[in-house]
């Protein structure tokens, strides 16, 4: 019997696909898991990032994230 491969889960936090989409739609929850997003991956220039999305992430970012969550299945890949 063959393994079935597995998904791989690349949203906010590894949720699911769809879940994500919901989430990206609704702009609080994309502003505020975007930010907590980029400074759970670490680094210096994620927590940059992270800061410009706490400036940014409202409007601009928000719309890039919902168009990127729907077509590839991850936040926009702002740096």
């Amino acid at each position: 019997m063959a393994k079935k491969a597995r998904k791989e889960k690349k949203g906010y936090f590894h949720m699911g696909r769809v879940v994500s989409i919901i989430l990206a739609i609704i702009p609080v929850t994309s502003w505020i898991l975007g930010i907590i997003t980029k400074f759970v991956q670490g680094g210096v220039w994620k927590i940059i990032c992270g800061i410009l999305r706490i400036i940014f992430g409202w409007n601009i970012l928000w719309i890039l994230d919902l168009i990127w969550m729907i077509i590839f299945g991850t936040i926009f890949p702002f740096i």
